[in-house]
């Protein structure tokens, strides 16, 4: 873990737990070695930082490629292991990328609806995150954030009171080797199953 995410996972942690009052649902069921794609619900700009800080861990995600346009910008989020996505065209690159990270016993943040919902209901998933996972061949992690939507919905310019859990679910290894379908309809289907099971948890 370098400097720059330390520090600021560190940051995050305090200004969560302060402001927020954050805690975790199942945090034993984060306690485990190895790859695993991490599925969150999308609804703020908090879920990032509010996913990562529950793991004592290094772990990657995904921004939208535009977020990189300044370089100290694109300098700090690179520095956090924030990795930049085309999130209209995802590139080959982005695929390569995610399947070496893994394959290196590497833990991915994504988020399966793409972008974030506009009034906090879980959105449908794109068949992105199922392509990654096919590829991947990891472990899911599907996790749920209550609270972030309230603290700083889509569109506010200020944080908000609120109270932030992140809720953790069971690791799912999908069953590829007999799975139904194949190339997008397959890719579709665990991109919904993905959903599915985030969707089921609760506070």
């Amino acid at each position: 873990m370098n400097v720059s995410y330390w520090l600021g996972h560190r940051i995050f942690r305090e200004l969560a737990h302060g402001l927020f009052d954050y805690r975790v649902v199942g945090v034993e069921k984060l306690q485990f070695s190895g790859p695993a794609i991490i599925a969150c619900n999308h609804v703020s700009f908090l879920d990032p930082p509010m996913a990562g800080i529950a793991f004592d861990e290094k772990i990657y995600s995904f921004a939208r490629k535009t977020l990189f346009a300044h370089p100290l910008v694109a300098k700090i989020l690179r520095s956090w292991q924030v990795l930049a996505v085309d999130r209209d065209k995802p590139d080959t690159a982005s695929l390569k990328t995610t399947i070496r990270l893994l394959r290196e016993g590497h833990k991915l943040l994504m988020f399966p609806e793409g972008t974030r919902s506009h009034d906090g209901v879980v959105q449908s998933a794109e068949a992105g995150v199922g392509l990654f996972i096919a590829k991947g061949r990891a472990p899911v992690l599907p996790v749920r954030l209550f609270g972030t939507y309230e603290a700083f919905p889509r569109g506010a310019k200020f944080l908000r009171p609120a109270k932030i859990t992140l809720v953790v679910g069971d690791l799912w290894q999908p069953d590829l080797k007999n799975a139904a379908e194949t190339g997008k309809e397959l890719y579709q289907s665990l991109a919904d199953e993905v959903m599915h099971r985030i969707n089921e948890l609760r506070l």
